[in-house]
């Protein structure tokens, strides 16, 4: 048995869960604060965690916020652990509980350096997901120095991460995961100028100018995600199509770009650790893609797109094709 924890924060980490699972053949248990996804590989069941940041009514009758209830870092060791907070002990608990009880050959964390230590405290062999940005903090370090194996989902030598300097030994760079790895390419069957918005890259004002000054300039637009109204289940047609995209520097949305073989505007977001900056500055010096600044004008966003049409990026360096699989195998190596 394969325990999986996936953070809450976004989509992006059960997103890159559900495409490694199809090459795993043992049955996995995922932990998470998220609701269970629509579908799920076989073999998967889904263990929904209770939030471990709601405010809490106290003995005295008050209700305080989670960093209220004392030191969440416990003196900067931690991440996140509040105080006497049910619902950060219940899920801990869980955890515990589940591993008490089935032989587990792999714990798979991405991301917490809580659960990192809880799992690897309870004697299993543990692989933590590393991400981009500077995380040479000490919870970092301690959950990379607790973990057997460091699953790093890119490409060896592509990003600068200081912080498994030192634990080369334990890291598996499997390349960019993609859930659309080996997916065939559809062509346009025309030659109009498309642009794709994907996601929340811009705020609604300069996506609307921006979009304003494409259509006068001739550019077909679509968006994808950019708002509540406009989600897409598959949005792998529309990546092949366009001649542009324009998106944030999450890792699965650079992953996507790169399984797409796009031509793209990247627009950095803030993120904990400059995790989506650290990304935008690699794919800038790799030519990969054109970078905007993170509070762009219309015009700026305008200006990248006609730099990105014209532009050639050699996406075979990131190493998408064959990521999942390989990053099957690694935790497969871990589990025998």
């Amino acid at each position: 048995m394969i325990g999986w924890y996936v953070h809450h924060h976004g989509w992006g980490h059960v997103t890159r869960m559900q495409a490694i699972r199809p090459h795993l053949a043992d049955d996995v248990t995922v932990f998470s604060s998220l609701p269970e996804p629509e579908s799920l590989a076989p073999r998967t069941i889904w263990v929904q965690l209770p939030s471990d940041s709601d405010a809490v009514t106290g003995a005295d009758g008050v209700r305080r916020e989670a960093r209220e209830l004392g030191d969440v870092t416990a003196r900067g060791t931690l991440h996140w652990a509040p105080l006497g907070h049910p619902g950060h002990q219940a899920r801990l608990a869980a955890i515990a509980d589940w591993v008490a009880i089935h032989p587990t050959s792999v714990f798979v964390v991405d991301v917490s350096v809580e659960v990192t230590t809880l799992v690897r405290l309870l004697g299993v062999p543990t692989i933590a997901v590393a991400q981009p940005g500077d995380r040479t903090d000490a919870p970092h370090r301690l959950g990379y120095d607790l973990a057997d194996r460091i699953l790093a989902p890119w490409a060896p030598g592509t990003i600068p991460a200081k912080a498994l300097v030192g634990r080369e030994d334990r890291v598996r760079a499997v390349g960019a995961i993609s859930r659309y790895d080996d997916r065939a390419h559809p062509t346009a069957d025309d030659d109009v100028r498309r642009v794709l918005f994907l996601g929340h890259a811009l705020d609604p004002l300069t996506l609307a100018q921006t979009i304003e000054l494409l259509t006068e300039a001739g550019w077909a637009v679509e968006n994808a995600g950019t708002s509540e109204d406009d989600r897409v289940d598959d949005v792998w047609p529309q990546l092949c199509r366009a001649t542009v995209v324009v998106s944030a520097a999450g890792q699965n949305s650079i992953a996507d770009l790169a399984a797409a073989d796009a031509r793209a505007v990247v627009i950095a977001q803030e993120r904990p650790f400059d995790e989506q900056k650290d990304m935008a500055r690699t794919l800038s010096a790799r030519g990969l893609a054109q970078i905007v600044s993170a509070d762009p004008s219309p015009a700026d966003v305008f200006d990248g797109i006609r730099r990105a049409a014209d532009a050639e990026p050699r996406w075979d360096a990131w190493q998408v094709s064959g990521a999942a699989a390989r990053a099957a195998a690694a935790i497969e190596e871990l589990a025998r």
